[in-house]
């Protein structure tokens, strides 16, 4: 297998893991295991982060264009009015 694609498979990998987590934490009534599990999420993200710039330096990763002014004005607008 190529890195490429093991570097991908492994962020999906990651990704859904994070989306666990998220279910998870906030599911949880104990306190005690919510603490442990938001740490094990950092872990989790801060590990997703290493490999995101891995792949971003190996140029297996291009980012889409970062969003206009007005895009991210429209975007706010519908979280922040009631016809979402």
């Amino acid at each position: 297998m190529q890195e490429k694609m093991m570097v991908a498979d492994t962020l999906a990998g990651i990704n859904g893991e994070l989306t666990r987590y998220a279910g998870m934490i906030a599911q949880s009534e104990n306190k005690e295991l919510k603490s442990t599990l938001k740490q094990m999420r950092n872990a989790c993200e801060q590990s997703q982060e290493e490999l995101y710039q891995i792949a971003r330096a190996k140029s297996y990763y291009v980012p889409a264009a970062q969003a206009t002014d007005e895009e991210v004005a429209h975007v706010r607008s519908l979280f922040t009015s009631s016809t979402l």
